[in-house]
């Protein structure tokens, strides 16, 4: 079974999956400053790639390019046939894993049962985790051995949950005997617990019982949001807990960690941890998965135009134009990877598959990023007002051209 989580360096370091954030663009914007060892795609509703629309409805958030493997779709819901049915889906289209998300705040999410919801239903976890191994080892192509001489043959979910949720240790931690050694590239992002931080032991307890190649834990609760400091000083008793219980599964560490020397910083002391994530701290500098921290005022306005024209490769209203011509929409149809393409882009993935249609992309979200490259130099908040005022991409570039 291929897992890249076991061919990553120690430590390694991912990019946080963030909402209207972490899509095509931006990652590829992040990969120009200094790449990440593991991307994340935006998290995507299982019951709206299960729906009728199904691909057609969430392919941008799937969208993605060769080079950025491995990436991990992460994914969210608490229906585990809709859990199964992506990650097949996922597995044979080819994404190097998914990444369940256990720990988003947001009201609508918790409201709908999924995200930091699924804290307070640990029997519907085991439920949900199990679907998605069986999904993903069924998309795959790639039987699972069992201890029981049945080589080839994946173990039924329903015994993989019943055993999982007893929890027995006998088993290297409840399924991780049922699949074998090796874990398939299933992980979960979470946080500490729902409301109280004392909640942590159990509930990461029931996560490590999962067979997980990976648990990335944010190190506050639901209830906290972002409102308090991480707790590092958790970091030595988890990593503990880890090593006891699924010592096989790598540890990823998230919240507050700003940049790459604060992550050596944090690994030199609890060299237990496998990885971290960063999230808000590629705001403060895109640069952060790099030591270069102090990029330039010239070096930052070079990537900002990279965001631009990667916005407009990506738009289905800007595709066939170069800067500063006029735009216009074009049709392109489906290639196989022999063919050429004639419109100037390479091919690139939806969901896994090899498509060719842009999607249409608003051009006033992309303002929130400006403050990331436009900051910390005299004039930059004018500067900020100017581009803010910006009807498109072409005026952005006309503005950024006459600061320099």
């Amino acid at each position: 079974m291929m897992n890249f989580w076991d061919d990553l360096p120690r430590p390694f370091l991912a990019l946080a999956p963030m909402e209207d954030v972490t899509d095509v663009v931006f990652r590829r914007v992040v990969a120009r400053a200094g790449r990440p060892d593991v991307f994340f795609t935006e998290f995507t509703n299982t019951a709206s790639f299960c729906s009728e629309q199904g691909e057609f409805s969430t392919r941008g958030r799937l969208t993605f390019e060769k080079e950025e493997n491995p990436i991990v779709a992460q994914i969210w819901g608490n229906n585990p046939e809709n859990f199964a049915e992506m990650a097949r889906a996922l597995a044979a289209k080819g994404f190097a894993g998914v990444d369940i998300n256990m720990g988003c705040p947001d009201k609508k999410v918790v409201k709908s049962g999924g995200g930091s919801a699924l804290i307070q239903t640990p029997e519907l976890v085991t439920e949900i985790v199990a679907a998605t191994h069986e999904g993903w080892n069924e998309g795959s192509n790639e039987a699972t051995p069992t201890p029981a001489g049945k080589a080839g043959l994946a173990p039924n979910r329903q015994t993989v949950a019943d055993e999982a949720s007893r929890g027995g240790h006998g088993l290297a931690g409840g399924m991780s005997g049922l699949l074998g050694e090796k874990a398939t590239p299933i992980s979960i992002k979470t946080r500490l617990g729902y409301s109280k931080v004392e909640e942590w032991r159990s509930w990461l307890t029931c996560l490590l019982e999962q067979n997980l190649a990976n648990l990335t834990v944010h190190l506050r609760t639901k209830k906290e949001m972002s409102k308090v400091p991480a707790h590092f000083e958790l970091i030595p008793e988890i990593v503990r807990l880890r090593d006891q219980i699924a010592p096989r599964t790598k540890l990823t560490i998230n919240g507050d960690i700003r940049d790459r020397a604060h992550a050596m910083e944090l690994w030199r002391e609890h060299p237990g941890i496998d990885g971290f994530m960063i999230g808000r701290g590629v705001f403060a500098n895109p640069f952060c998965f790099t030591e270069h921290e102090n990029p330039t005022r010239d070096e930052l306005f070079d990537l900002l135009n990279y965001h631009l024209d990667l916005f407009d490769k990506y738009n289905v209203t800007t595709l066939g134009s170069e800067p500063g011509q006029s735009r216009q929409s074009i049709t392109v149809t489906t290639r196989t990877n022999e063919e050429t393409r004639d419109d100037g882009l390479d091919e690139r993935t939806v969901a896994g598959g090899l498509a060719s249609d842009p999607l249409p992309r608003k051009f006033e979200p992309l303002k929130r990023f400006f403050k990331i490259y436009v900051k910390d130099f005299p004039g930059a908040a004018e500067l900020r007002i100017k581009l803010f005022e910006c009807k498109d991409s072409d005026e952005v570039r006309k503005v950024l051209s006459s600061a320099r």
